[in-house]
Order: C-alpha cells, then structure tokens, then sequence
C-alpha cells in the first residue's frame, strides 16, 4: 500500500521485474522463464512444471531452448526413463544461475522496499 486509507495513491503500488538481456538489449529470461526454472526444480519435470504454469510443454521447451542458445550452455538436464521413468533436473550452471537470480531479487526486494517508501512519503505529502 503507498499511503494511509483515502490518501491520493493509497490503491497504487511499485511493481518490478528483472530481466536477463544481451548487449543490444534484446531480452534472454524474463520473470517467467526464472518461475520455470524454478518449478523445473522443484517438480523435476518440464511436463509437471508446463502445467503447473499454465503454459504448453512446448512452450516451455521453447523458453529453455531460446535461453540455453543465447547463453551457450545448457540449463536442464533430462534423464531418461528407468524403474521410476525420467526426470529433469537443472544443470550446475543453470542452478548457480537460478540461485544468483534468487539472491539478486531478495537484495533488490529489500531495496525497493525501502526506495518505494520514499517516494510514497513525497507524493503524498
């Protein structure tokens, strides 16, 4: 909430998002390419996770496809069947890449926080 009830910016709020983008500013992963690495993660299944996200398995493939090609390495791991069938898990690059992305949001959650009080104290004054 950016002020007291009945203060002129009382129902607006300071939404954000980071992006991955290469140098000519053309975007590499969005917001919802990190949610699907993360519930790849937790799921471990790009089927599971599609679902999960609303989104068509080629979709998703596509969004992984499109990151692992821009940045030359790849992302998920697929196993294939056994006793328990296949499952997908994230490579070492692509964990470290989600892992950095969840400490890097965490650092700007707090900042913005802070930040967005700021600006909320001056347009309400």
């Amino acid at each position: 909430m950016a002020g007291s009830k009945g203060s002129l910016y009382y129902n607006v709020f300071l939404n954000y998002s980071l992006n991955l983008n290469d140098t000519d500013g053309h975007e590499i992963l969005d917001c919802e390419g990190f949610e699907l690495l993360e519930t790849i993660e937790r799921l471990r299944s790009i089927v599971a996770a599609a679902e999960e996200m609303k989104m068509s398995y080629r979709k998703a493939w596509g969004i992984i496809q499109k990151v692992e090609n821009k940045l030359g390495f790849p992302l998920v791991l697929k196993h294939r069947g056994g006793a328990e069938g296949g499952y997908t898990t994230l490579s070492e690059e692509g964990t470290q890449l989600l892992n950095a992305y969840r400490e890097l949001t965490t650092q700007f959650d707090g900042s913005i926080k802070e930040i967005a009080r700021k600006f909320f104290r001056k347009i309400n004054r």
